[in-house]
């Protein structure tokens, strides 16, 4: 992205949102990509332990109940709003989000549901997804 000049005479844009620069959709090869420009997503972490998946999401300024935690089979949906301060301001650098975010994340395997955990601490909230039973088929003769 080309740097943007500065203009004394020109008034500060107030507003994070620019259709016209190729970030705005925030595209990466790979991943689904959703045309909701008023929804953005945080920093995720997704790894794997012995028994269970882990989604870590980086997201200050929030509390449990601004999340929503879902799961469609092996798809791990995690919905919220970050709200500002509603003051006016003119911005000379914004790097913070807020507003409405989303994140989908499709699990390798399925997962017990009904021992999803997720909790919030320091900024992160963190989905436990314990990893699905082998099912054992008993032949009868």
């Amino acid at each position: 992205m080309m740097p943007t000049s500065f203009d004394p005479d020109q008034p500060l844009r107030t507003d994070p949102f620019q259709p016209d620069d190729p970030s705005f959709f925030d595209i990466r090869p790979g991943w689904r990509v959703s045309l909701r420009p008023s929804a953005w997503r945080p920093p995720t972490d997704v790894y794997e332990i012995e028994d269970a998946y882990i989604v870590r999401v980086e997201i200050a300024g929030m509390r449990e109940e601004n999340f929503s935690v879902e799961l469609d089979g092996r798809i791990l949906l995690i919905h919220g709003v970050r709200a500002d301060n509603a003051e006016r301001r003119a911005f000379h650098q914004m790097e913070i989000r807020f507003g409405e975010f989303s994140i989908e994340i499709e699990l390798p395997a399925p997962v017990q549901s009904s021992e999803v955990q997720a909790t919030y601490q320091d900024g992160f909230l963190r989905v436990l997804l314990p990893k699905g039973r082998p099912r054992h088929i008993s032949i009868e003769e």
